[in-house]
């Protein structure tokens, strides 16, 4: 089972993760999708794009095709941007049918733990990028900026509320995986409050690793 954000309590996200502490992030995405690109982009294709607080604030420039895995992430994206497409798919494998201006992957690549998932995310985002378009890739971490840490976070909405602790670690530093677990704390419109643990599995690579793959051969078009 995968984790439990992305399942069964994806309805828990927006006070998690608030789509407000995205407008700058966002804003330094399209700024690089802009600079990256032969022309200014239209069409933007983000893989991975969960919950959807990115493109609530990038569909202002672009038209977002959004694809997820989750289709419990993607009714909560529908939620926040009814404007925008939305596709129920793996990055390493969707096939949208059609070509983008540019193509977008925000922390969702850390979901893949090995060399072939990574390339296989890699070839998705270059058969949807339009020659002369630009794809841009964004991990949390590579290996050698990789340090243990703790966050913390969670909001409260009218009836309920959510609050995490996020630990992320490397249980073996010869491997190409981190952990990340989450500690939530969320508290029903009864009153109750109950306790979860949840477990990611992240790939770690090296800058190397990184450029190899991104180093896509044009067999991929054909």
């Amino acid at each position: 089972m995968g984790p439990l954000m992305y399942s069964e309590i994806a309805k828990w996200w927006p006070l998690l993760s608030s789509p407000e502490e995205y407008e700058e992030e966002a804003g330094f995405f399209t700024g690089k999708l802009l600079d990256a690109s032969d022309e200014p982009p239209k069409t933007v294709l983000e893989l991975g794009s969960g919950g959807g607080n990115n493109a609530s604030y990038m569909k202002k420039d672009f038209e977002m095709t959004l694809v997820d895995l989750s289709p419990q992430m993607l009714e909560v994206s529908k939620r926040l941007n009814p404007d925008c497409e939305h596709v129920v798919g793996d990055m390493r494998t969707v096939r949208v049918g059609r070509e983008f201006d540019a193509v977008f992957v925000h922390d969702a690549i850390d979901y893949m733990t090995s060399t072939a998932d990574l390339a296989a995310a890699v070839e998705t985002a270059f058969v949807h990028t339009r020659p002369g378009g630009a794809a841009i890739f964004c991990p949390d971490h590579i290996r050698e900026n990789f340090k243990p840490s703790t966050e913390h976070g969670g909001s409260d909405a009218d009836d309920r509320g959510l609050r995490y602790l996020q630990w992320t670690w490397d249980p073996d530093p010869h491997d190409s995986r981190y952990t990340t677990d989450y500690a939530y704390l969320m508290r029903d419109p009864d009153g109750s409050v109950r306790s979860l643990h949840d477990r990611h599995e992240c790939g770690l690579f090296g800058a190397e690793e990184w450029s190899r793959s991104l180093r896509t051969p044009d067999t991929f078009r054909s």
